[in-house]
């Protein structure tokens, strides 16, 4: 749970902002896909079940422990449905569906193979496999109006076992199913020319689907570089989508332009040896497809945060307020406007429909009692150009800090003066805070740099 930390004793308003696409691409976090990257492939130990194992190879005859570790990951993520679809003695596909909130029959699916022919094999397909489950990580905490379907296939080595069975069942039972975006080695960049493939072929709406994705690179300005394969291998499991009607498209390293692992299908495909910026922004575009397609259900969870309230800022909904550091409802705040009672970290539940999502936990300081009497300290003028005059009527020394409209700290000094002068000409123009301490007691105030 995410904590965002402010000065609440400034004496304005701020808003925190509700999350947009813009803001869940980015989210993509290089940091814990590298995790599950070193977790899934034996470059570190993991935890599953609650014992300390490592996940060296993932054949058929080794992946067991590979497929516990996916349904664990998914079930510690929140709205989703995970089940394991065993398809013959010893295959094991792990999905986890994200059931839309206004089009439940609408299905996008994000999917990668999870097993392996070697020990190791961080391209193919960890880094597949690790994407998809960091996209379910964040799009899971969103209500979305369509069905995402998060698929790992199993037994892709020998045959594409999982995604047939799986696509021949969907196809079996009428699933509308709008797009299969899948993903198989994406890590690998050995020019650092930033190419990336699009297999595809003119079946179902797979070129609208290609479509999109070069559109979304412009729209986003990734730093990639596209190769569409028309038509596009049929090596990789999005290809039994394809044999069943389905669209469908690959997403990967650049084999077009030879510029695939040299390691491939061997021990030697490690962690080490992947293009960490370009596999994070290849990720970032995979996500961009599946929030988009996903369309994000219009719930707006952001904050309005003053001194002494904080408020929702979704109208006409339903509202639970949360102590932050119990995880538990504050029963009797069900308003859209809180005003706590005592420091602490406090979020919103807000629902509309059958939609609820969570605001950011915001640390909230009471200062009712540590706040300077009125009038006591002065400040003046206000916009300033030059000089800005500190007076007050206490007998000790004052600390003074100035932050800029981002909270970054530019001056820090003493006051010992009951009139104190600053020039505030060495500062840019603009909004800042001033924030004027003496052993407990706080006061706060905006001032305004410029004409």
């Amino acid at each position: 749970m995410k904590h965002l930390f402010l000065l609440l004793s400034f004496s304005v308003t701020s808003t925190l902002s509700a999350q947009t696409e813009l803001d869940l691409i980015n989210a993509i976090n290089l940091d814990s896909l590298t995790q599950t990257l070193q977790e899934f492939t034996g470059e570190i130990t993991t935890n599953i079940g609650g014992n300390a194992v490592t996940i060296l190879n993932r054949g058929q005859a080794n992946n067991e422990l590979a497929g516990d570790y996916l349904v664990e990951k998914f079930n510690e993520m929140d709205n989703l449905t995970v089940t394991t679809q065993a398809f013959n003695t010893s295959g094991l596909n792990v999905i986890a569906t994200q059931l839309g909130k206004s089009n439940p029959n609408d299905i996008y699916i994000i999917c990668a193979h999870y097993d392996s022919v070697a020990n190791y094999c961080a391209d193919d397909n960890a880094s597949g496999t690790a994407t998809v489950l960091e996209i379910a990580r964040i799009l899971s905490t969103q209500c979305m109006d369509n069905t995402l379907v998060y698929a790992l296939w199993d037994e892709e080595e020998i045959g594409l076992k999982g995604a047939d069975y799986y696509a021949t069942q969907a196809n079996n039972n009428g699933d509308n199913i709008l797009g299969v975006l899948n993903i198989d080695m994406m890590g690998y960049d050995g020019d650092d020319d930033d190419d990336f493939d699009i297999d595809v072929r003119p079946i179902a709406n797979s070129l609208g689907m290609k479509d999109d994705l070069v559109g979304l690179l412009a729209t986003y300005n990734f730093n990639l570089n596209v190769n569409v394969v028309n038509p596009g291998t049929t090596a990789s499991d999005h290809s039994r989508f394809w044999n069943q009607g389905f669209s469908a498209v690959l997403v990967g390293e650049s084999w077009e332009n030879n510029d695939q692992t040299p390691y491939y299908h061997s021990s030697g495909d490690r962690f080490s040896t992947l293009d960490l910026p370009y596999f994070h922004e290849l990720a970032k575009l995979i996500m961009s497809y599946v929030v988009t397609k996903g369309s994000l259900v219009s719930v707006d969870n952001s904050l309005t945060v003053s001194p002494s309230t904080l408020t929702s800022n979704m109208n006409n909904a339903s509202y639970q307020w949360m102590d932050c550091s119990t995880n538990l409802p504050l029963t009797s705040q069900i308003s859209q406007s809180f005003s706590p009672t005592a420091s602490g970290s406090y979020a919103v539940e807000v629902t509309v429909g059958s939609c609820t999502e969570l605001s950011s936990c915001v640390d909230f300081t009471s200062l009712d009692s540590n706040t300077f009497k009125l009038n006591t300290i002065k400040i003046y003028p206000n916009p300033v150009s030059s000089t800005l005059n500190i007076e007050h009527s206490l007998n000790d020394d004052l600390r003074l800090e100035l932050f800029s409209i981002e909270g970054k700290k530019v001056l820090e000094q003493v006051l010992t003066q009951k009139l104190t002068k600053l020039n505030m000409s060495q500062f840019s123009q603009g909004a800042y805070f001033i924030r004027i301490t003496q052993n407990e007691k706080v006061f706060s105030q905006k001032i305004v740099i410029g004409e």
